[in-house]
C-alpha cells in the first residue's frame, strides 16, 4: 500500500475526519502530521490561551491514534519544507488536510498545495471545519452577504442538505518505519505564562472530552437553551467554542446532535449559533482585511481615543467599575473564556463608553481565551462596535447596569467573580458605590456622559458617505 501523509491542524479529531477518511477510502497508509509553524500565523499568531489548549488537544490526539494502532508526527515548520522532507523520508505520494479559511493561512496552503505538485506529490484539500463554505451562498446579485438574518436563510436551505458525520476508524494500518518527529515538549507550543495553569481547573482539552461535552448539552441544556443561553449564572450554554475551533469535534457531529435532539425552540436558537460561526468566515473570507479595519470604513472618522492606557488595563483587570463587567473579564482571566452575554457588555463599554478602538479589545480576547478564532472574534467585536455587519438603525450602547439587573438579577454570576460585592443586597448589587463594598473602584467612566459623546462621535460617521 502506498504512504499518504494527513496534515492535521484545526481537525485534531479521529471521528468525522475528512482527510483522514479520504486518504484511507484512496488506499492509502496514513501518516498523521502536525507541523508547528507560528511564523506562518503572523500577524495573527495564537495566544497563549489557544497554545496551552493546543499542546494539550495534541497529546489527545496522538493518544487517541496510538489506540488505533498509529501515532501523530510533530515536526516543526516552515510548512512546505517540513512537508517536503517527511514526502522524501516516507516516500508519500500524497497529501490531505482539511481547508482553513482564514486569509494568511489559505494563502499559505496554496504554497504548499503548489510545492507539493511541482515535486510530484498529489495535494488533497478536503472542506474544513464549516458546514457551508463561504463561497456556497452569495445574495441574488451574486455578491457576499452583509446582513446575518439573509445569510441565514440561504444558509438554512443549505446546511439541510449536509451530509452525516463519518465514524471514526476502529484501526489505522501503520507503515513499515516511522518517520522521526519531536517530542510534544520540544515544539514549544505550550506557553510559560503562570497564569495558564488555572484553565485546567476548568478545561480537559481532546476530543472524548469534547463528545462527552456535547452529548451532556443536548441532553441537559438544549431544550431550555433559547431562554436561558442569555444568563451567565446558569450553566444554559453549550462551551463547545474551543472544540469547534480545534476541531475536536466536527459542526457536522454538533449539527446531527443538535438537529436530531427534542430541543424544541432549543433547537433553532442553537442552530442560529451554527450558522453565526459560519457567517464569520463568510465575511473573513470574503472582506480578507476585516480582522484589521472596520468593515464600515467610515469609521475610521470616529473619535477614538488617543490616550488610554490607564483605561486599558483596568479593563483588561476587571476593575471597571460596572459590576457584570467585571464579572466577565475575570471569569476570562480566570477560566480562558467569557459568557457571551458578557463578551457584549465589556465590548461595548471599551468601545462605545471608552472609545478605545476595537481592535485592542480584539487582541485582548485573542490572547486570553482558549476559544479564541480570527473570524469569529472579528464578527463579535465589530458588531458590538458598530463598524461591520449590522441591519439596525441605530448604535447600540449596553447600559451595564441594566444589563445586569436583568440578566443576572440574583447575583450568582457577578456574586462569583467579584466576590468583595457579595454581601450587598441583589437591588445594590449592579450600583454598589457608595455602599460598603470593600476596595470594589468607582465607575471608571461615566456612563451618562461617555454614552453622549459616544453618539456624537457616531454623527460624525454617519455623515460621511460609504
Amino acid at each position: 500500500m502506498s504512504i499518504a501523509l494527513v496534515w492535521f491542524r484545526r481537525d485534531l479529531r479521529v471521528h468525522d475526519n475528512r482527510a483522514l477518511v479520504a486518504a484511507l477510502n484512496d488506499g492509502h497508509v496514513p501518516i498523521p502530521v502536525y507541523v508547528h509553524a507560528p511564523a506562518e500565523e503572523a500577524p495573527w499568531v495564537p495566544g497563549g490561551a489557544s497554545r496551552w489548549w493546543l499542546h494539550h488537544s495534541l497529546a489527545a490526539l496522538d493518544a487517541a491514534l496510538r489506540d488505533r494502532g498509529s501515532r501523530l508526527v510533530l515536526a516543526d515548520g516552515p510548512s512546505a519544507g517540513a512537508l517536503g522532507d517527511l514526502v522524501r523520508r516516507t516516500g508519500a505520494a500524497a497529501v490531505y488536510w482539511e481547508r482553513l479559511y482564514e486569509p494568511h493561512l489559505a494563502r499559505r496552503d496554496r504554497g504548499v498545495a503548489r510545492a507539493l505538485e511541482q515535486a510530484g506529490v498529489a495535494a488533497r484539500v478536503l472542506p474544513g471545519g464549516l458546514l457551508v463554505e463561504p463561497e456556497a451562498v452569495a445574495t441574488r446579485s451574486g455578491t457576499p452577504f452583509r446582513v446575518f438574518g439573509a445569510y441565514w436563510r440561504a444558509w438554512r436551505r443549505t446546511v439541510d442538505g449536509s451530509g452525516g458525520p463519518q465514524p471514526a476508524p476502529a484501526h489505522l494500518p501503520a507503515p513499515r518505519r516511522w518517520p522521526r518527529g519531536h517530542a510534544p515538549n520540544a515544539l514549544g507550543v505550550l506557553p510559560e505564562h503562570p497564569w495558564t495553569g488555572k484553565l485546567a481547573r476548568t478545561w480537559t482539552p481532546g476530543e472524548a472530552a469534547g463528545l462527552q461535552r456535547l452529548a451532556d448539552f443536548v441532553d441537559v441544556a438544549l431544550e431550555g437553551y433559547a431562554g436561558s443561553r442569555d444568563l451567565p449564572g446558569e450553566d444554559g450554554v453549550s462551551r463547545l467554542s474551543p472544540r469547534l475551533h480545534f476541531g475536536e469535534i466536527s459542526a457536522r457531529q454538533v449539527w446531527r446532535a443538535v438537529i436530531n435532539a427534542p430541543g424544541g425552540a432549543g433547537v433553532e436558537a442553537y442552530l442560529r449559533q451554527l450558522a453565526w460561526r459560519d457567517f464569520a468566515y463568510h465575511l473573513l473570507h470574503h472582506f480578507p482585511d476585516m480582522a484589521e479595519r472596520s468593515l464600515d470604513r467610515r469609521f475610521d472618522a470616529f473619535p477614538w481615543r488617543r490616550r488610554y492606557g490607564t483605561l486599558l488595563r483596568r479593563w483588561q483587570q476587571g476593575r471597571t467599575g460596572y459590576p457584570m463587567v467585571d464579572a466577565g473579564m475575570r471569569e476570562l482571566w480566570h477560566t480562558g473564556w467569557m459568557h457571551n452575554r458578557a463578551r457584549m457588555l465589556a465590548a461595548s463599554l471599551l468601545v462605545k463608553n471608552c472609545r478605545i478602538p476595537w481592535q485592542e479589545g480584539a487582541r485582548w480576547f485573542w490572547d486570553t481565551l482558549v476559544d479564541a478564532d480570527l473570524a469569529n472574534n472579528t464578527l463579535g467585536w465589530q458588531w458590538t462596535a458598530g463598524t461591520g455587519p449590522d441591519a439596525a438603525p441605530y448604535f447600540r450602547i449596553f447600559n451595564p447596569t441594566r444589563q445586569g439587573q436583568r440578566f443576572d438579577a440574583g447575583g450568582e454570576y457577578t456574586c462569583r467573580w467579584v466576590p468583595e460585592l457579595a454581601g450587598l443586597s441583589a437591588a445594590q448589587l449592579h450600583q454598589p458605590h457608595g455602599r460598603a463594598a470593600g476596595d470594589y473602584p468607582p465607575p471608571m467612566v461615566d456612563f451618562a456622559d461617555s454614552r453622549r459623546e459616544a453618539l456624537a462621535g457616531y454623527q460624525r460617521v454617519r455623515s460621511r458617505r460609504r
